[in-house]
């Protein structure tokens, strides 16, 4: 199944908004424990709720501070892999920093957006002239009451398939 065509039909079905939580916790198996659940994707934004469940919890009962980092790299390389297409770009995180602001003692929410224009000029247009580019990206976390949690910035490096170099090669 197409990675991309099933992202765009789970923006309005929520059968297939499931299919893909099912299916990304089959693909990414270090976040399928934490619970993460995808609930809105578009093509300009990416919600993923963080569960308050006892594996994600810390020692005093609140979200762990790691469980709320995962959320943030999941949401923003969503997006990311969903406006460049996964069939020809590669991401990889280069660093990830979390500040963060208030305690978590409830379900959280990731939210990551860009705009299409944004995208355009710091990603498509750089990949075009260097093959690679290095995308920061600012992630905010709330409670469902709307506490601040934290923010998060990845950075992530996208270059295309072709131009990827491992030790095996």
């Amino acid at each position: 199944m197409d990675f991309n065509k099933l992202i765009k039909k789970a923006e309005y079905s929520s059968f297939n908004l499931w299919l893909l939580n099912f299916l990304l916790h089959r693909f990414i198996p270090f976040n399928k424990p934490h619970g993460l659940k995808i609930l809105k994707i578009s093509k300009d934004e990416v919600q993923v709720k963080i569960p308050y469940k006892k594996s994600n919890l810390n020692h005093i009962k609140g979200l762990h501070a790691c469980v709320l980092a995962t959320a943030a790299e999941y949401s923003s390389g969503l997006l990311l892999l969903y406006k460049i297409g996964a069939k020809d770009y590669r991401i990889i995180m280069e660093s990830l920093n979390v500040e963060y602001h208030y305690q978590a003692k409830m379900e959280a929410v990731a939210r990551f957006s860009i705009k299409e224009e944004e995208f355009e000029s710091t990603v498509v247009e750089p990949l075009k002239k260097t093959g690679k580019v290095f995308k920061p990206c600012a992630i905010e976390l709330h409670d469902v009451k709307g506490n601040h949690l934290c923010s998060a910035t990845t950075n992530w490096q996208i270059k295309s398939w072709k131009s990827v170099k491992t030790k095996l090669d």
